[in-house]
């Protein structure tokens, strides 16, 4: 197996408002809309998509009322620290419960931490020195 992810799937308690959050609040773009579904258009990375938590964890064979931190973070690697502080006021004003404040970070970057309405983590970045994460933007 290649060090590869071909679609990032995450399981939401409501499809209109995960849609709405990252749409509206976000600005993504829907590339396709399947009702039980959602996938947006991830300009030639790895397509995240949406399905109902319930249906997905059925899928897969799990229990869909985890709770705590899964070990899952989403990273979002920008070219600026200008930019780190947009989105996560963008985030905000969708309605993102910051976890982290944007902000210098240990290891020499600036970024900042925020869960989306069904509670995944976004970590954001910039690293003037990081070369070995490819930009988002």
């Amino acid at each position: 197996m290649k060090a590869h992810v071909s679609s990032i799937l995450l399981g939401v308690r409501d499809m209109d408002r995960a849609k709405q959050f990252y749409t509206e609040g976000l600005g993504w773009k829907i590339q396709n809309d399947y009702g039980i579904s959602v996938f947006f258009d991830s300009d030639g990375a790895s397509p995240v998509g949406f399905y109902a938590r319930e249906g997905l964890a059925e899928q897969v064979g799990t229990d869909p009322e985890g709770s705590g931190f899964s070990g899952l973070v989403l990273t979002y690697v920008v070219r600026s620290e200008a930019r780190v502080e947009e989105i996560m006021a963008e985030a905000r004003k969708a309605g993102a419960t910051i976890l982290k404040p944007a902000g210098a970070l240990p290891w020499g970057g600036y970024g900042g931490t925020f869960a989306d309405p069904d509670g995944y983590v976004w970590s954001l970045g910039y690293s003037a020195m990081g070369t070995d994460q490819p930009y988002a933007e």
